[in-house]
């Protein structure tokens, strides 16, 4: 076994944050594990001589620096492993990385439970229109009836529509259980006809989940496929009184349809916690409208649905956890690009 092992991270945390990771691995692993960190690509020659001694290298957590085709071909012959600390990876090319026989992993499931419970927390929020509430009371007014006028319903006996049926999807499934939701849902691979008994849930097509669901929700990874997936075709689908959300990829939805189908009344909400491009632009069309009308039955968030202090924690737990396992000689776990 070597003495030391190179492990290579992109992002903004400094090094003293990852050394404090290994810190408790060290009996365990019996070598040294040095540590290059880098949070822009400026210099190029510096990155390149420590990808062709890195044994392992740990992705941006922030999907800012993205490890392209280019990067991938400065990876070294030591490379047995890119980590990436979260479930998306779309900043990141696997085929590249599979060429050169490198597996990609993410973290797995470590983030499902955390954006199922926010999938709930915002389709009830939106439901009772939590927001405007909040908000009128703190201004003075007293809105009990307008509220009711406007429409404010119980999730109990709704019908909801969960799009993409993976680990989230199954998490998100579970949990309405209790609610007496009838759950629809579609994914490219259906579940088996246990696991559909035991979840409670019905297969049906995209087009037949818009027209069906109250409340709609997106689990999908961005691919060709995806992206755009939801237009104002799709919203005209959609039931007046329902709802949409997406704790996915910003990418999935033609965010000015969605402005403009909330605007007209063609859909009653929706919760966004993902956009095309994060931080978004303060003339971002959810932003202007959520200016223009305040009363818009619209929350959005600061892609926060997978990431709380519990789900850090246990994302970081798996990232090195899976290191070390790769360090250590073992199979990794979570991989995204293999057959």
């Amino acid at each position: 076994m070597e003495e030391e092992s190179n492990v290579v991270a992109f992002g903004p945390l400094p090094k003293a944050f990852y050394q404090s990771l290994f810190e408790p691995y060290a009996n365990k692993l019996q070598k040294k594990v040095n540590i290059e960190v880098f949070s822009d690509l400026t210099n190029m020659d510096k990155i390149k001589d420590a990808l062709q001694k890195a044994d392992v290298i740990l992705g941006d957590h922030t999907m800012k620096i993205k490890i392209d085709k280019s990067l991938c071909e400065m990876f070294g012959p030591r490379v047995k492993l890119l980590q990436q600390p979260s479930t998306g990876f779309d900043h990141i090319d696997i085929e590249a990385c599979k060429q050169k026989g490198i597996p990609v992993a993410n973290i797995g499931s470590a983030n499902s439970l955390s954006v199922a419970e926010y999938a709930i927390m915002v389709a009830l929020s939106l439901l009772k229109r939590l927001i405007l509430a909040n908000n009128s009371i703190k201004e003075g007014k007293w809105y009990q009836w307008e509220l009711m006028d406007m429409g404010t319903y119980d999730l109990y006996g709704k019908s909801w529509g969960i799009i993409g049926m993976g680990r989230i999807g199954k998490e998100l499934a579970k949990r309405l259980i209790p609610f007496n939701v009838k759950v629809f849902y579609y994914d490219k691979v259906r579940l088996n006809e246990n696991d559909e008994k035991n979840l409670n849930v019905t297969f049906k097509p995209i087009n037949q989940i818009l027209r069906d669901s109250d409340i709609i929700s997106l689990h999908v990874p961005l691919t060709n496929e995806t992206r755009k997936m939801i237009t104002m075709r799709e919203l005209r689908m959609m039931k007046p009184s329902s709802i949409l959300i997406n704790a996915s990829r910003g990418e999935l939805i033609d965010n000015e349809a969605l402005a403009n189908a909330l605007q007209n009344g063609i859909i009653a909400g929706a919760a966004i916690d993902v956009f095309d491009k994060e931080p978004p632009d303060i003339n971002h069309p959810l932003i202007s409208l959520s200016r223009k009308n305040p009363n818009v039955n619209l929350i959005l968030t600061p892609h926060i649905a997978g990431a709380n202090t519990d789900t850090r924690m246990r994302i970081i737990q798996v990232s090195i956890e899976n290191v070390i396992r790769v360090l250590l000689g073992q199979k990794p776990e979570n991989v995204v690009n293999s057959d």
